[in-house]
């Protein structure tokens, strides 16, 4: 079989709630380094290597309007490693032009904003329903899946199954700071609800992931800084698995750290 021809779900990971939950492994952090000196390495697609022979079922990456970490030429290798990687990117022509280039089976439309250190918040589809229903169309066409990365707010929720988007990620970095699963509930149910498939990332750890992958209706989780930052000491596999571990288990699998 070739490295990128995998069934996902595979790996698929009884999460806490009882429901199978796959696991993305976002390495865009890992090309942070590669661009903190402009070198050649780490190799991003043996880093998804890794990740995959670790447990994940699949590789995500944003590609930036900016290429500060993931770049243009990674693409079409890391889709030979990964014919399942799911591509973040903003709701703009050139990057659906991309999209279109590449056809990868799913992406995820994000806001963007050059001056940010990572994505603040979730697409704001109430106020962009119509641009976004016209911006997912030929890509849904052309067989990919879009997903919209939104808060945890009803309105924002109506509105992305208004857009033709197949599915929704909702933004967990303020149950981050907080600790409030009860948005993320009641989210979930209200977009499983409307028919759409309901996955979750930003901000989540090792301590905080297995609240989230016990809710009811999560399809997917897409992790990434804690992961590469726990890879630097146990290497990018053992990370993995540890972050399988939790997604299996209502306790955290390392009670010390977030990523150390």
């Amino acid at each position: 079989m070739a490295a990128g021809r995998r069934t996902i779900g595979a790996n698929a990971h009884r999460g806490a709630g009882g429901v199978s939950v796959l696991l993305g492994v976002n390495i865009d952090h890992a090309a942070t380094v590669r661009a903190a000196r402009g070198t050649a390495y780490p190799d991003i697609a043996n880093i998804a290597r890794e990740a995959l022979a670790g447990g994940a079922d699949f590789i995500t990456v944003h590609l930036r309007e900016d290429r500060r970490h993931i770049q243009d030429d990674d693409l079409p290798r890391l889709l030979a490693v990964d014919e399942n990687l799911n591509l973040e990117m903003a709701a703009v022509g050139e990057m659906r032009e991309k999209a279109l280039e590449l056809k990868p089976r799913r992406v995820c439309l994000v806001p963007e904003r050059r001056e940010e250190l990572t994505t603040e918040g979730g697409l704001n589809a109430h106020a962009l329903e119509k641009t976004l229903r016209e911006f997912c169309a030929p890509l849904i066409k052309e067989g990919v899946e879009v997903s919209l990365f939104v808060n945890a707010e009803e309105s924002q929720i109506r509105a992305a199954a208004q857009t033709g988007a197949q599915a929704v990620e909702l933004h967990t970095g303020v149950y981050a700071e907080d600790g409030d699963i009860a948005p993320l509930k009641i989210a979930s149910e209200q977009a499983a609800g409307l028919g759409l498939k309901v996955n979750a990332g930003h901000g989540l750890h090792y301590e905080n992931t297995a609240a989230v992958a016990a809710l009811p209706h999560i399809s997917e989780l897409n992790i990434g800084h804690a992961i590469v930052a726990r890879a630097l000491f146990a290497g990018m596999r053992v990370a993995v698995a540890e972050m399988v571990a939790v997604i299996a288990s209502p306790t955290p699998a390392l009670p010390g750290g977030k990523g150390e």
